[in-house]
C-alpha cells in the first residue's frame, strides 16, 4: 500500500513507519520539517511539506495514496495546561485533522481508508467500571477534545474513505511516552504509586499499538471505533509494583494527590484519574499481541 502518515516522527509514528516499511509498504510522510523527518525516519520514505496545520496541505492532485494514518497533535503531557496550551492541544488535533481532510479532497484519486487517533481519555474518570467501545463518553476537557477529534475525522468518511478510529491508552516503549518520564525517578528508588494507586491504567506496548494501526489500515472489516489497549488493564499500584520488580528498585515513595495538583494543575487529572478499558473490538478480530502481559511489556520497554 501507499500510506500517507501525519505525526510520523513522533513516538508512536516512528514505530508505525518502521513496521510499514518492513512489510513492503510505501510511506509518504506529511511533515512541517522535511530535513528533521529524514534524520528521524531515513531515506526510505517520501516526504511532503506541510508548513502549518492551520491551513490545508498543498498536495499534488496526482499524488496516489491508498490509505492515511493520522497521528497529529500537540503532546498532552508536554507542558502545564495553560489556556494557550489547551488551545494548542485542541487546535492541532481538531483543526489539523479537518484541514488534512480538505487537502485529501483535492486528490484526483482519494484514499480508500483513513485511520485516525483518539484516546481512552474520552471516557472520563470511571473508577473501576469496565469500559468497552460501546460505553458512554465523558464530559471533561480531555473527553471533549477526543469527541471533537473523532467528529473531525468523520469528514474522511464523507470523502468515501473507510474510517477507523483508535482510542489509545498509556503507551509503553523505549525512548518516549509515559515510561520515559517515569524511569529516571524509579531507577533512583524514589518511585511509587500516584495518589491512591487505585485508579486503573489501560496500557499498551508500542509495538502492539503500531500493529493495531496497520491492522486497521489493511483489514477491510475494521470500521468505527476501536480501543487501542491491552487485554489486561491494571491499577496504578499494580503497575508501580510490576515496574519496581522489573528494574529491581523499591517503590515505597508515593506521589500524593495534592502535590501533583500543585505541580501539574488541571493536567494532574491524567495521572490521578483512570479508566479500565477493554479492547473488545480488537479482541473480536483475534488480534495477536506481541506483549500480552504487563510483565512482558515492561521487560522490553524498561530494561
Amino acid at each position: 500500500m501507499k500510506v500517507l502518515i501525519t505525526g510520523g516522527t513522533g513516538f508512536v509514528g516512528r514505530v508505525i513507519v518502521r513496521q510499514l516499511l518492513e512489510s513492503g509498504d510505501e510511506v509518504i510522510v506529511l511533515t512541517r520539517n522535511v530535513a528533521k523527518a529524514i534524520m528521524n525516519l531515513g531515506k526510505d520514505c517520501r516526504y511532503v511539506q506541510w508548513n502549518s496545520t492551520e491551513v490545508p496541505p498543498e498536495l499534488d492532485p496526482a499524488l496516489e495514496v491508498d490509505g492515511v494514518i493520522n497521528l497529529m497533535g500537540e503532546g498532552i503531557a508536554e507542558k502545564r495546561w495553560s489556556e494557550e496550551q489547551k488551545k494548542k492541544i485542541y487546535g492541532s488535533r481538531i483543526h489539523g485533522t479537518g484541514n488534512l481532510i480538505k487537502g485529501l479532497s483535492t486528490l484526483q484519486r482519494r484514499p480508500s481508508v483513513f485511520v485516525s487517533t483518539s484516546a481512552v481519555g474520552i471516557y472520563g474518570n470511571r473508577s473501576d467500571e469496565e469500559i468497552s467501545e460501546a460505553s458512554p463518553v465523558g464530559s471533561d476537557y480531555l473527553a471533549t477534545v477526543c469527541k471533537d477529534w473523532e467528529k473531525a475525522a468523520q469528514g474522511a468518511a464523507e470523502l468515501g474513505c473507510r474510517l477507523a478510529v483508535i482510542r489509545v491508552g498509556v503507551v509503553l516503549g523505549k525512548g518516549g511516552g509515559a515510561l520515559h518520564k517515569m524511569l529516571p525517578i524509579f531507577k533512583l528508588g524514589v518511585g511509587g504509586k500516584v495518589g491512591s494507586g487505585e485508579q486503573f491504567m489501560s496500557w499498551i506496548h508500542i509495538e502492539d499499538l503500531a500493529a493495531m494501526y496497520i491492522e486497521a489500515l489493511k483489514n477491510p472489516k475494521i470500521t468505527g471505533v476501536y480501543n487501542g489497549t491491552s487485554l489486561y488493564p491494571v491499577t496504578n499500584l499494580e503497575f508501580t509494583k510490576t515496574l519496581g520488580k522489573t528494574i529491581k528498585r523499591p517503590t515505597f515513595a508515593p506521589a500524593p494527590a495534592f502535590a501533583l495538583k500543585a505541580v501539574f494543575g488541571e493536567m494532574s487529572a491524567v495521572l490521578l484519574e483512570g479508566q479500565k478499558v477493554i479492547p473488545k473490538m480488537f479482541k473480536e478480530t483475534d488480534f495477536r499481541y506481541r506483549y500480552p502481559t504487563l510483565e512482558l511489556a515492561l521487560r522490553d520497554a524498561a530494561l
